[in-house]
């Protein structure tokens, strides 16, 4: 037998349900926050990522899924999607769009990290970028707007964090005097903090693990180090969250795992989800256009959510919630039944109302079936019904049976479906 490959699985239902409805809100809420939809090829130039994201984090040296294409391009398949955005805006010349250029998208992306709760090596995202504005208030909207997607989606008990980690001007100072404190400690944090402490010290900020965490909350915070131009837009950043009457919770300590991002940065966690709890991270990236070949400024701002892990947590927290319930199941007791009254289910399918029906004529296992999954009514049509003209509609949670006619069922279904 072939199984699905590990770090990968199928979605299956009802489970799918719940994708399609965390899908489906996402669309309305960045509809209504004025953004389009971007769809970039899920695999790229190898470069591109190398540059974007960072050659020195943990997704372009031990995380990419890269091969050699017969060209003898190096490829790889996107492990995040900003690169590409941005890689398609300089392409394309979106920065003459005419105002704030806002973008979304949603699909799989690919990192070859340790299978675990709510992570995967195929996952899926949705996520929005806002280039084209430095002002503080983009940030702030893009906040707001993530915290949207998910309440809308369901999700409850979110929390936010935030930090800026300044900018070209005044992180440099602060990453030498990181790297100096971190000269005493680093021989006795993990491996990776060890290599980071020389490479990336910014980095060792990010490390997840317990055991390092007390000797990493001794270093200095970037918050104290910060120009005057990135204070006065944190502060502002913070000012218009709290008009808004978004609370958060800042942590000097947040640097997010990409290289790209300058001064703001943020997360959005769910305790539900245990030590890996991030559902949703993202910030500001001023300078990233210019790092892949750009002549043209293109500042932005953006946030991908963890689909699989919003998904997950919806399962948890609201199970059954959202899966889709059948309206009606119809019973056609033998062919001429089913003949019969095959048309009149293509017209009620057409006005948007999900129908079931029979292959088989036998009543008593038509209604069990109706039951197991889980019809709100069934119909039921045999050679008595079709000489009568009417129809038997049986309430499958209160038992109660009436006749109904052809000619009035579907007003009568569509009042009954909407008050029930």
């Amino acid at each position: 037998m072939i199984h699905a490959v590990k770090g990968t699985r199928d979605i299956l239902p009802p489970s799918s349900a719940v994708w399609n409805h965390v899908e489906q809100q996402a669309k309305r809420v960045l509809s209504a926050y004025a953004y389009q939809e971007i769809r970039t090829p899920i695999f790229e130039e190898t470069l591109l990522f190398a540059r974007g994201v960072g050659e020195d984090t943990d997704i372009v040296i031990k995380e990419m899924y890269t091969f050699q294409d017969r060209d003898g391009a190096s490829l790889t398949l996107r492990p995040e999607c900003t690169a590409s955005v941005i890689r398609a805006c300089i392409e394309h010349r979106l920065d003459q769009y005419p105002g704030l250029l806002k973008l979304y998208y949603m699909g799989p992306m690919f990192r070859r990290e340790r299978p675990q709760k709510g992570r995967y090596r195929q996952f899926h995202q949705i996520g929005a970028e806002a280039i084209g504005s430095e002002s503080p208030a983009v940030d702030a909207e893009a906040i707001e707007l993530s915290l949207e997607l998910l309440r809308s989606a369901g999700l409850e008990g979110s929390q936010l964090l935030l930090n800026s980690v300044g900018c070209p001007k005044c992180r440099p100072q602060f990453v030498s005097l990181l790297r100096e404190a971190l000269t005493e400690i680093a021989p006795a944090l993990c491996s990776d903090c060890r290599r980071r402490a020389n490479t990336n010290p910014l980095r060792v900020l990010d490390c997840k693990l317990e055991a390092d965490q007390e000797k990493i909350d001794s270093l200095p915070s970037i918050l104290a180090h910060l120009c005057q131009d990135c204070r006065s837009h944190f502060e502002t950043v913070c000012q218009y969250l709290s008009d808004r009457g978004i609370s958060y919770e800042i942590r000097p300590r947040l640097v997010r795992g990409l290289d790209y991002y300058t001064r703001t940065t943020f997360e959005i966690i769910h305790g539900a989800l245990g030590a890996q709890n991030s559902v949703c991270g993202g910030g500001r990236y001023d300078g990233l256009a210019e790092a892949l070949g750009s002549k043209v400024r293109m500042p932005g701002v953006g946030f991908s959510i963890g689909e699989d892990r919003l998904v997950l947590l919806l399962e948890q927290t609201r199970p059954g919630q959202y899966i889709p319930k059948l309206d009606l199941f119809v019973a056609p007791l033998g062919e001429k039944a089913f003949r019969h009254i095959s048309p009149l289910v293509t017209k009620i399918r057409r006005a948007g109302w999900s129908v079931e029906i029979a292959m088989e004529g036998k009543l008593k296992r038509a209604l069990e079936l109706a039951n197991k999954v889980g019809a709100r009514y069934a119909l039921i049509v045999g050679d008595d019904e079709i000489s009568a003209g009417a129809y038997q509609l049986k309430d499958m949670v209160t038992g109660e049976q009436e006749s109904v006619t052809g000619e009035s069922f579907e007003e009568k279904f569509k009042h009954k479906i909407e008050h029930a």
